[in-house]
């Protein structure tokens, strides 16, 4: 994505030719379709280019004399359809002859259809331009809009017509895009061989769909625009946008403003939603730069930086329109500006570039095009929230900072803010208040049972939120069942699943950068969004969303100041029924809809009249049922709603109803619960000396981190962008409930409706208000064992019998002990999806069962999950690995690395080499020696247990071998990110993909995601991204430790997910590229059946495989106290470990065998007969489960070969449902690694190297390595290569091949040099090794150095470039993550994160973006230069020594866990000068030499960043060594 530009408008045809040219170059940042030339998207918008459409006029009979007069508007006609496009046609002409716009005449593209790939010449629409000409004294803007106006009559009269769109109607830009690759593209369109094309601005884009299939119409640019990324908060955009529409009005627009209404349309893209609102906002006169900030704004509450008049701005802008949110690279222009920006996380890459001669280029690489150093005035890149502006009609060229203040000083927003916005906090303390009024104790019990609270919630969930602030923490997953599949009546809440970020963007750390996070929130009606006014600020200020009582009783009484508030009753009488409840919430409907037109701005939906004649109803559902009726009625704008509620009290409640439409929440009973608990603890001390204040204080405080962190999951950072953004799937939901009050929520197997909600509700009203209390006491809140197993509670997989039996198996290996296991774990009520399936017979009826194919076949489709050494013992993990080799499976190494001992079988000739290999967030001992001992490596993008979290291990499990591994130091918590540093979209992950490729070209990699609505998307795009496996896993798998709203409630289950990816890839043409996988469940060979024929070629056992080498199941992983010595570093509970793998494989071949008999009953006799055939299964009747057989499974159930044979015109029997490929490698260029290992050779041994296949068993011919051995008895080896963007990956391969033999760090120093001149493309020096030194004269892009574990990286500038190398940037973003070694100088800025995860490398740069050093653990660290936001966060060792250039760098750094020092101690000032003194060495740097050259007053500024544990301990000693000093030598 980008854009190429004159600064000065001059129109040429170079212009067009840089941007195809850019966009060929990023094509390994888009997909290619399974013809593999089809692409997901392509395409240019640029100013209409005048000379070429004058030649088609006067073709036409027309004379342009003023090209301003032209116009051209892009139809895409259904292809074959010709009624349908003369009906078109005739209402375009009627449109134009309405508005007095003349039509010169119908053009057809010239097209070259051969370029286009099989899948686009299907779909391909017939491309035609119709020219118009401007009426006589109407100026350019009116023309504009008159032209926007035809547009929007003609798409609202043709909304039925299928495959019609207009990718451009206008009088300054037009669109060319495809279904194309972009060399594609280029061929395509013949327009584009013009010379006569000549244009000013230009935007390009690639497609990599995530979110919706691709398709002609989703190509990019759009209209205005072009968006590379993710708007995760959409729904609810586009929802709070229909609403506005409303209040719409504006006099550019005057009696059309109908036309500009309905704007989003159902179907289409996220960012084919943001480019119609900032359409829009643009043409209804707002400019660019002012549009973009509305809708997608930088993070201004913690910015110190910025103006008063610059925050209120904002704040205005805030009042009135909430963020776009997510990860966001824009290009975007209104035909004479072209603007690019950034999201408030910076998340995506954009590089620009300015040449002597006005050229400008703005691109996700640097280097797409090449310019000569000599002719660069500037070099720069995007950073978080920032945005760039060229005016080409005055050669105005303007940098965040100026453009952002010069907005706010378009209106007096300070005035307006200050006269017209209420803050809460001037009426009413935000602090906590105990009311004078509080519920007796039996009536506080009532309530709680009313509302669903029990002891098990007293015991575990309100404690750590009272002591702490903190979440209940959770560990060894969910086994209960569904919501959906409980006997017991559960809260509606529990039916739905928190969404999560996973490949298309990432979550966010919300601890380590909540600077970009924000809970406020604004009470009031909203006005028009076209116009502005002061009033359009006079809003209710809330610090936080979660409201305390007296906070709450405020706004009830704000009357006075503008906001008259109405209390709607969430409550039905008992005595009509559980049909009573549906009646209630019409009539809920309909009072809300009076309310808002009486001018009633705050709508307080509440259940405080819960009583014994009246039963609350669940909130969740009233938010819902309100908010989208008014919604539906176009009326939502005019009100906040606001809940006051007894049944809300834990995070994820919280967030379903903000997420389901309310601005603030009082949990009215969840503090009275907090200040009983308080009451009853007083003098017991078990919850410390605590006030019911600050309980109630932290009790808030921890709902706040809670909604933080699950907003975080999805990558949201503001809460007024997650609210009604309806970020859930439905599980066991039925459609009736979800159009009324969930509308647009995916909800895939149907489920409870209305009456079996209410039903629900009465049983736990009757219990609370039925139930006689003797006198005095109060009711028994009762325990359901939701968390922990109670015999009388819920139903628990894991149960005391159920391990029982299973160990007794293990041990003895007798199959009627297995087969009592199966018993015990299958009787009674169902517990999964996978219970409610029975097998159905083949038609010729069952087979021999010695024809089914053997035990130790199905036994190698088997894997072990991802668990890491340290969250196990290293005598669980080698017994694990040990196991799985013996029997020809496959362990998981987790994200812990693996000691190398292991690499080599032992002298036994067990094997205790996992043949899996993790690659996780923390990259925690991820290098090229790790990564080339395996057959198999994984990238874990999120775990089925806490999707969308990171991880942390405890300090106390971190001992010397783990720390070792691990590159950090013993003692020290280790912290695993929310997200992959180096994966903020999909073209990210096929980067990393590349990554691992290229460092091992034998492995296959897998992707690990978890199941969730979308995952099938999600899937086909790492198919497209050259996945070779594809990991489902369900949401119930075990971990160590996880926070209870995400072990919970987040996550679907691995049938839905695996369902979904196995249709979705058979849909794409992709199901014969991967090898599907899954987990998250799987105990039994009836489970292995049912997984194969929903899709899985593979099985994977976490929590059974576990249990087999002896877990006793009590949920200890994370305190280190294991009683048998599985989840344990320490050695007294190591000892008790009585595991062997003798006990692994007794289950797995039991497992195996219980499937073959399955397969025989059913008449197969291979796994691959019913792999992907749900013909095999049907859902199966569960007597006396009314709520069970609510549930349609058919959509799971579904088998859509058919349909695909069908559209594809192939055979049924021809399409395969199993993976078919050996490997799925795609398109890509070839690495110069295989050049320079090519050359190496040459010069090590004067051969060639034989030709082999690039990937795959044989890419590594033995000559290869045979050379690779006689390195250090050669002389040096330099060799030198002019490179560009698409040379990916240098040093990569070559560094596999180099730790294959001597390992990360046995190569002796400078063996190889390798220069290269020009713009490396990414990942340069990715996991490079000892004796390599690269050498990059020129520029880099994003991940340089990425998981280097020796070696030499030097980046410096052209000796005739005549910039500033120190003020521009010369390396992208990521640089060093993950790294454990080696060295890094460039002469320049890095970008974002440098040094993310840092263990051991040793850098010098010459400035940094946000977030330098950020989980950085070892290493050493200097930055010569301005430095951004949050340095430091998360950071646990290592040093870091910046230059303090502009004196503010104190106010830049995260303080959570390190402190910053001036530099005094000699041995720092002396390393911190002879690492300078080297980058001056290496890299001839001139801010190098300025510095030492006045050192006393370089030293001065320098300040010195480590650890806060580290500095307590250095003052600690300096105050013994002073202590210790005798008098005299003082």
């Amino acid at each position: 994505m980008g854009a190429i530009a004159h600064l000065h408008g001059k129109r040429i045809h170079q212009i067009l030719d840089h941007a195809l040219t850019s966009v060929c170059c990023m094509t390994h940042r888009g997909a290619v379709d399974a013809d593999m030339k089809t692409g997901d998207g392509s395409g240019v918008l640029t100013q209409i280019p005048y000379p070429l459409f004058k030649k088609s006029a006067e073709k036409l009979g027309h004379i342009i004399e003023n090209e301003a007069d032209l116009a051209v508007a892009v139809f895409f006609f259904p292809a074959g359809n010709t009624s349908a496009t003369e009906m078109i046609k005739a209402l375009a002409a009627e449109v134009t002859d309405k508005r007095g716009i003349s039509r010169i005449g119908w053009r057809e593209v010239p097209v070259n259809a051969d370029a286009l790939g099989k899948i686009a010449l299907a779909s391909r629409p017939q491309i035609e331009h119709l020219l118009m000409k401007r009426p006589a004294g109407m100026d350019a803007d009116a023309f504009e809009r008159q032209l926007y106006l035809c547009r929007r009559e003609i798409e609202h009269r043709t909304a039925e017509i299928r495959d019609f769109y207009m990718p451009s109607f206008s009088s300054r830009l037009i669109s060319y895009k495809a279904l194309a690759m972009p060399a594609a593209l280029r061929a395509f369109y013949l327009d584009f061989s013009d010379p006569d094309y000549e244009v000013g601005i230009a935007l390009y884009h690639q497609r990599f769909s995530t979110n919706t299939f691709p398709a002609w119409p989703l190509g990019q640019p759009f209209r205005m625009m072009c968006h590379n990324g993710e708007i995760n908060t959409v729904e609810g955009n586009r929802n709070w946008m229909t609403s506005r529409e409303e209040f719409f009005a504006s006099p550019v627009w005057g009696d059309d403003i109908e036309l500009v209404k309905n704007l989003i349309r159902h179907g289409e893209s996220d960012s084919a939603s943001l480019d119609h609102a900032l359409e829009l906002l643009i043409l209804s006169g707002r400019s660019p730069e002012h549009a973009m900030c509305m809708l997608v704004p930088p993070a201004y509450r913690n910015d110190e930086d910025i103006s008063d008049e610059l925050r209120a701005f904002y704040q205005y802008i805030r009042s009135f329109s909430e963020p776009w949110d997510g990860p966001a690279g824009l290009v975007f222009t209104d035909g004479t500006k072209l603007c690019a920006s950034l999201d408030r996380n910076g998340l995506r890459p954009s590089r620009y570039k300015i040449t002597d001669d006005g050229i400008l280029y703005i691109g996700s690489e640097a280097g797409a095009v090449i310019f000569d150093d000599a002719t660069i005035i500037r070099k720069g890149r995007l950073g978080p929230g920032q945005m760039i502006s060229a005016n080409t009609a005055t050669g105005v060229f303007k940098y965040d900072r100026q453009i952002k203040e010069e907005l706010a000083q378009q209106k007096p927003y300070r005035r307006w803010i200050d006269e017209n916005r209420v803050e809460l906090r001037k009426f009413v303390s935000p602090a906590a208040h105990v009311p004078e009024i509080d519920f007796s104790p039996l009536d506080l019990s009532r309530q709680q049972v009313a509302h669903g609270i029990s002891l098990e919630e007293i015991d575990m969930v309100f404690p750590p939120m009272i002591k702490g602030a903190q979440e209940a923490v959770f560990s060894m997953g969910d086994d209960i069942p569904l919501a959906v599949l409980s006997t017991h009546p559960r809260l509606l809440y529990t039916y739905f699943k928190q969404l999560f970020a996973q490949v298309t963007n990432p979550p966010i750390d919300p601890i380590r950068e909540w600077a970009v996070m924000s809970l406020g929130a604004s009470l009031g009606a909203e006005r028009n969004l076209l116009e502005e006014t002061p009033e359009h600020c006079n809003t209710v200020s809330l610090d936080s969303a979660i409201l305390f009582e007296h906070q709450l009783e405020k706004i009830k009484d704000l009357d006075e100041q503008g906001f008259p508030a109405l209390v709607l009753d969430c409550t039905w009488q008992v005595s009509s029924g559980a049909g009573g409840m549906k009646i209630r919430l019409d009539e809920l409907c309909l009072q809300a809809e009076s309310a808002v037109q009486q001018n009633r701005n705050v709508l307080i939906l509440s259940d405080r009249a819960t009583s014994s004649g009246r039963v609350p109803i669940p909130m969740l559902l009233a938010i819902g049922t309100v908010h989208h009726h008014l919604n539906r009625i176009r009326k939502r704008m005019r009100a906040s709603l606001v809940i006051e509620s007894g049944e809300i009290r834990d995070v994820h409640q919280i967030a379903c109803c903000v997420g389901f439409g309310a601005t603030a929440i009082c949990p009215y009973l969840g503090y009275a619960t907090v200040r009983q608990l308080v009451a009853a603890d007083a003098g017991k001390g078990k919850l410390g000396e605590i006030t019911a204040q600050k309980a109630m204080t932290n009790y808030r405080k921890a709902l706040e981190k809670g909604i933080l962190k699950i907003m975080s999951k999805m990558g949201i950072s503001v809460l007024n962008s997650y609210q009604g953004a309806q970020t859930f799937e439905a599980i066991g939901v039925g459609n009736e409930v979800v159009d009324f009050a969930f509308t647009g929520v995916p909800s895939k197997i149907g489920g409870v409706g209305f009456m079996e909600i209410a039903e629900e509700s009465i049983i736990r009203h009757k219990a609370a208000f039925e139930t006689v209390v003797p006198s005095g006491e109060t009711l028994n809140l009762g325990d359901p064992g939701y968390n922990r197993y109670r015999k009388a509670g819920e139903r628990h997989v894991y149960t005391t019998e159920v391990i029982k039996n299973f160990h007794t198996y293990v041990k003895s290996g007798k199959s009627e002990d297995y087969e009592e296991y199966v018993r015990v774990a299958l009787k009674s009520n169902p517990v999964a999806i996978k219970d409610l399936i029975a097998f159905v017979p083949s038609l010729t009826g069952p087979v021999p069962l010695e024809e089914v194919e053997p035990m130790e076949s199905i036994r190698r489709r088997f894997t072990t999950a991802a668990m890491s050494l340290g969250a196990l013992s290293p005598e669980a993990h080698e017994t694990l690995a040990i196991a799985m080799n013996r029997i020809g499976g496959k362990s998981d190494s987790g994200e812990g690395g693996e000691d190398p001992v292991r690499y080599k079988p032992y002298p036994n000739g067990d094997f205790a080499r996992s043949y899996i290999k993790q690659v996780a967030s923390g990259r925690f001992g991820v290098s090229a020696h790790y990564l080339v001992n395996a057959g198999e490596l994984e990238i874990k993008m999120a775990q089925g247990a806490k999707p969308g979290e990171g991880g942390q291990l405890p300090g106390h499990k971190v001992n010397a071998l783990i720390a070792r591994l691990r590159n950090t130091q013993p003692g020290v918590q280790l912290i695993s990110p929310p997200p992959h540093h180096d994966i903020y979209s999909i073209e990210d992950l096929a980067q990393l993909i590349h990554d691992l490729k290229e460092v091992n070209p034998r492995a296959r990699i897998t992707v690990k995601l978890v199941a969730e609505s979308g995952v099938g998307t999600v899937a086909a795009g790492c198919a497209k991204a050259s996945a070779d496996n594809i990991l489902i896993s369900g949401h119930d798998g075990g971990t160590g430790a996880s926070p209870l709203s995400s072990t919970k409630h987040a996550g679907s289950p691995w049938e839905l997910g695996l369902a979904e990816a196995q249709q979705t890839l058979l849909i794409n043409n992709l199901r014969d590229r991967v090898v599907l996988r899954t987990d998250g469940g799987i105990r039994n060979g009836r489970d292995v059946v049912i997984a194969a024929i929903l899709g899985a070629e593979q099985f994977n056992f976490g929590t059974t495989a576990m249990i087999a080498m002896g877990c006793v199941y009590v949920r200890k992983c994370h305190l280190n106290t294991c009683p048998v010595g599985i989840a344990t570093t320490d050695p007294k509970f190591r000892a008790k470990f009585k595991g062997t793998p003798e006990m692994v494989i007794n289950y797995f071949t039991a497992v195996a065998e219980e499937a073959r008999r399955h397969m025989a009953s059913i008449g197969v006799r291979s796994l691959d007969e019913v792999i992907g055939r749900p013909e095999f299964l049907q859902q199966r009747h569960i007597p006396n489960h009314p709520k069970a057989n609510t549930l349609d499974l058919s959509a799971l159930l579904k088998d859509v070969v058919p349909t695909v044979a069908s559209h594809s015109g192939k055979p049924v029997e021809s399409i395969s449902r199993i993976c078919a490929k050996d490997r799925n490698d795609g398109l890509a260029k070839p690495a110069l690694d295989l050049q320079i290992l090519n050359d190496l050779m040459a010069a090590v041994s004067n051969r060639q190297a034989p030709e082999s296949p690039e990937y795959g068993e044989k890419s590594v011919p033995p000559e290869i390595l045979d050379a690779i051995k006689l390195l250090p008895d050669r002389p040096p080896v330099a060799l030198s290569y002019d490179v560009v963007n698409t040379d990916r990956n240098i040093g990569t391969r070559l560094s596999g091949r180099i730790a294959e033999i001597h390992g990360d760090r046995g190569l002796s120093a400078n063996s190889i040099h390798i220069t290269c001149r020009g713009s490396a493309g990414q990942s340069f020096g990715c996991f490079l090794v000892s004796g390599v030194k690269l050498e990059l004269i020129g520029e880099a892009n994003d991940y340089v150095g990425k998981g280097m574990a020796a070696g030499e990286i030097v980046i410096r500038v052209s000796a005739n470039a005549k910039f500033d190398a120190a003020t521009n940037t010369i390396c992208g973003n990521t640089c060093l993550y993950g790294a454990t070694g080696g060295k890094l100088f460039a002469t320049g800025r890095a970008g974002e994160r440098f040094a993310v995860r840092n263990s051991g490398a040793t850098a010098v740069v010459e400035g940094v973006g946000d977030h330098g050093c950020e989980y950085m653990t070892n290493g050493s660290v200097v930055i010569l230069g301005k430095t951004g936001k949050n340095f430091g966060a998360g950071m646990s060792g290592g040093t870091a020594y910046v230059y303090d250039v502009d004196g503010k760098f104190f106010s830049r750094v995260n303080s959570e866990m390190v402190v910053a020092l001036p530099v005094k101690r000699a041995q720092d000032i002396a390393e911190v000068k002879a690492l300078i003194e080297l980058h001056h060495d290496r890299t001839g740097s001139v801010q190098a030499a300025a510095l030492l050259a006045n050192w006393e007053e370089a030293a001065r500024k320098l300040v010195r960043v480590i650890a806060r544990e580290r500095a307590e301990l250095e003052a600690a000693e300096e105050l013994h060594e002073a202590a210790s000093t005798p008098l005299a030598a003082k």
